[in-house]
């Protein structure tokens, strides 16, 4: 959108820029192509677009997606841009794009995210929009300079902190490029930038603790000229840890500070104070019971043998639902030897040899969710290749968080409301292991 049409369309809006909303429209239309040109769009994704606007990237972005959600706060620019875009693949949400609840988008993925972002809620808006969990695969966003290069920064510079790690441990971060102030109206008094952010590939960085991971290095750049092993003088003693042996185990000076690790050495730092148990240790060692096709034993077998060999045994699920009625769905560890990395029910596990399905119920919510609550028996899914061969009891629960989710066999959870869930399945049916998908219609029965 050229400076001259972006002059005439708010005059005739008798609009003026908002400084307390952050308004500044970019007006190079070359540069707005450049900036779409970034996300990649694909045929099949859909765009979120933050702070739309009069539409200077939207309309270079739309054609080359298959849906959209626009999201403004300024009422008087959602009139605009329901007049301009609107259109059945095109959804415009007038509200705050740092209180937009990103779960709803979890049907529509592959979701990448685009956005001239007003400086003073930026940071606000990118943990929105990264934290987990989010469907975002890829996002462009245009903001302030200073921002930009505290999120891209190296080790041992002044820019490199908290935003930088805990950002960095689940994207790529890139800063594209540095735009002049000239590009917008009204020029902002601060230097802007494109920044560029990709998911990280499972694999790519070692898994941890991510909440305890975000723990300590706030600790550590509490006060940035201190060094760790003061600043973490607390969590040593609580984990009847020896600094000595474990910055040399890091490859750190003992008299390190928390610039001077790299996002490697962070993340091996959360491992030694609070170690990830590698499932592949123990996966094999479980003994289950194997059931013919009334539900009888007949024999036992390691967990290794069951999978391999498709034999017939038992396991519990269990939907877990706050008091608004949502359910809590957890993202199964990639570590998992069965669907690993996509949804299930709340808590599920196999019945060992010699257990019941009720205490297993009992004994999966507090492993895998960290607390005690009663649980109440729903119904029975019969054995089958859906179900892996598992004879599933279905259990459901009550209690609104938060949990303790055991990183190495859970990567993420929240709670989605029923509708959403049907959404999500009839859109995405491959993003959910196969069990919860049978158990979930006896849930749906119940309300």
């Amino acid at each position: 959108m050229k400076l001259s049409t972006i002059q005439h369309t708010l005059a005739a809006l008798d609009v003026r820029p908002a400084k307390s909303l952050g308004q500044n429209f970019l007006h190079d239309q070359n540069l707005a192509r450049w900036i779409v040109a970034q996300l990649e769009l694909s045929p099949g994704d859909h765009l979120v677009e933050i702070g739309p606007g009069l539409g200077a990237l939207t309309e270079f972005a739309l054609p080359g997606c298959q849906s959209a959600t626009l999201i403004d706060k300024d009422a008087r620019l959602v009139e605009f841009l329901r007049e301009h875009f609107a259109s059945e693949r095109v959804e415009i949400v007038h509200g705050d794009a740092a209180q937009f609840e990103v779960r709803t988008l979890f049907p529509r993925a592959p979701v990448k995210v685009l956005g001239n972002l007003p400086y003073y809620i930026s940071s606000q808006i990118l943990f929105r929009f990264t934290d987990e969990p989010s469907p975002a695969e890829r996002l462009v966003f245009t903001l302030q300079k200073e921002l930009a290069e505290r999120m891209s920064a190296q080790p041992a510079t002044k820019d490199y902190g908290i935003l930088t790690l805990i950002i960095g441990r689940r994207w790529r971060v890139k800063l594209l490029r540095t735009l002049p102030a000239s590009v917008f109206l009204p020029a902002p008094k601060v230097e802007s930038a494109v920044i560029l952010l990709t998911r990280r590939e499972a694999g790519e960085v070692p898994d941890c603790d991510g909440e305890f991971f975000n723990a300590i290095v706030k600790q550590g750049f509490s006060q940035r000229r201190k060094q760790l092993r003061k600043m973490l003088a607390a969590t040593l003693h609580e984990t009847s840890a020896d600094w000595q042996a474990v910055a040399k185990t890091i490859d750190a000076p003992e008299t390190a500070r928390g610039e001077e690790l790299s996002l490697a050495q962070w993340i091996a730092l959360a491992n030694l104070l609070r170690p990830v148990e590698a499932i592949a240790q123990r996966v094999h060692e479980e003994i289950f019971d194997v059931v013919d096709e009334a539900d009888q034993v007949t024999g036992i077998a390691t967990r290794h043998e069951v999978h391999a060999r498709n034999l017939r045994h038992r396991a519990v699920h269990i939907f877990v639902c706050n008091g608004a009625g949502e359910l809590f769905l957890q993202k199964r560890s990639r570590w998992k030897d069965r669907h690993p990395g996509v949804w299930d029910s709340s808590a599920a596990g196999h019945v060992e040899s010699g257990c019941g399905y009720d205490e297993t119920a009992a004994r999966e919510v507090r492993e895998e969710l960290g607390v005690t609550i009663s649980v109440a028996w729903l119904g029975k899914i019969p054995a089958s290749e859906r179900t892996g061969f598992e004879f599933v009891h279905v259990y459901r629960a009550q209690h609104d968080g938060p949990f303790r989710l055991p990183p190495a066999e859970i990567e993420t959870g929240a709670f989605f409301s029923l509708p959403l869930i049907a959404e999500w399945v009839a859109a995405r049916p491959q993003d959910f292991a196969s069990g919860f998908l049978e158990c979930l219609p006896l849930l749906a029965e119940q309300n």
